[in-house]
């Protein structure tokens, strides 16, 4: 419950708040806060047998590579906000295609983020690192980053099932 570590204050009202298990709540207004996940969506961007992978502008992870993707906008469906996200960091328009699977990311600046990840395909833009992306890079199965240049926890396991697939393709 890292996100509701050290609160004591309502965030609302400013009087002194309970911490209740997996939430924090305020005696006098009634405000409640859960400590759930962040959602977000990354995407396998494929193009030639290559995988697209982005190098990281800032913290956390300053200067590793990342799946292109990010945090969803309140009220935003998630696969628009994979669109969105791909063109905001990487200039390109794509189609997201099949869901690969769900991670679990913890520690993401004291939260756990909710890693929504799906395949995608591009169908037009002009590739250009934009937004919280220095460099983009395209990566055969047998070119990836090593599992310390990997930006975060449970990217090993996701670049494994891609590379999988071209090993019994």
């Amino acid at each position: 419950m890292a996100f509701l570590d050290g609160w004591r204050a309502c965030p609302r009202c400013g009087a002194e708040g309970e911490h209740r298990g997996n939430h924090f709540g305020c005696p006098a207004c009634g405000h409640v806060v859960w400590a759930n996940p962040a959602p977000a969506v990354q995407a396998l961007v494929e193009r030639d047998g290559r995988l697209l992978l982005c190098r990281r502008a800032f913290e956390p992870s300053a200067g590793m590579w990342d799946l292109p993707g990010g945090f969803l906008e309140e009220d935003e469906h998630p696969l628009a906000a994979l669109v969105r996200e791909l063109r905001e960091e990487t200039g390109l328009e794509v189609e997201p295609e099949r869901f690969v699977g769900v991670w679990m990311e913890p520690g993401y600046q004291g939260r756990t983020v909710l890693c929504l990840t799906w395949d995608a395909r591009v169908t037009s833009g002009a590739e250009r690192p934009a937004d919280d992306v220095v460099e983009l890079a395209w990566f055969a199965p047998h070119e990836l980053p090593r599992d310390e240049e990997l930006a975060f926890t449970h990217f090993p396991e996701v670049l494994r099932l891609w590379r999988a697939r071209h090993e019994h393709a």
